[in-house]
């Protein structure tokens, strides 16, 4: 059952805990506690059962997102990954800064970046997949995380990248590597934004105001333009 779902029951269970508790001082009927959590635990089933938890996401997602902070954070991490992606010349599909924004787009209703993995896909459905490529996944997964910590000192998100690392290592039969991969990838990922930081807050501006992808391209590629020459 996703995270998201289980938070969902737990609070249900916590409040008519509570009002068990409380009801009596407040005089309030203990069936209105009950049919309200009642409610929420069904609804968190068919949310798990039915649309694989995203529901619970795009609640907690929209509530979460009130912060200014988290949307900035959420901004300066996708944006590390469209970057690094374009620098690696793996072509960008779209993004989603939020799971409300995901599932108008008809996603899954999880913010990101998407890319266009076709050709990670069929090597990998070959069974024979080149070093090179790996290792350019790697990066622009890990550099969410390296944007991160390159604006804020830390790194609150990318435990799903981290979890892509280790499945793509695993199917591979190279589970052992994942961590010495991760820490590699970081540092690359950490390189290459550091050596394109105008490039980058351009790219963040732009995101901000929900530019579309061929824009967002614009935004990069003029202001590589100027830091080349």
């Amino acid at each position: 059952m996703k995270q998201t779902s289980l938070n969902i029951i737990a609070i249900g269970i916590f409040v008519l805990t509570m009002s068990a508790l409380l009801g009596p001082i407040f005089n309030v009927s203990p069936l209105i506690p009950a049919i309200a959590t009642f409610s929420v635990l069904v609804l968190a089933t068919i949310d798990t059962l039915g649309w694989q938890g995203q529901g619970g996401m795009i609640i907690v997602d929209l509530v979460e997102g009130t912060s200014s902070e988290r949307r900035d954070r959420i901004i300066c991490h996708e944006a590390g990954h469209f970057l690094v992606a374009y620098l690696l010349e793996i072509p960008v599909s779209g993004y989603a800064l939020s799971a409300w924004e995901a599932f108008r787009q008809g996603q899954s209703a999880q913010g990101g970046v998407r890319f266009d993995d076709q050709k990670l896909a069929a090597q990998l459905q070959k069974g024979i997949i080149s070093d090179q490529l790996v290792d350019r996944y790697c990066t622009v997964w890990m550099a969410g995380i390296a944007a991160e910590d390159l604006v804020y000192g830390n790194a609150e998100g990318g435990a799903e990248d981290r979890a892509k690392i280790t499945a793509i290592l695993t199917q591979l039969k190279r589970p052992g590597e994942s961590k010495l991969k991760q820490s590699w990838a970081s540092l690359q990922a950490r390189s290459l934004l550091e050596n394109h930081q105008s490039a980058y807050k351009a790219l963040v501006e732009a995101m901000t105001e929900r530019a579309s992808v061929s824009d967002c391209y614009q935004a990069i590629h003029q202001h590589l333009s100027v830091h080349q020459n």
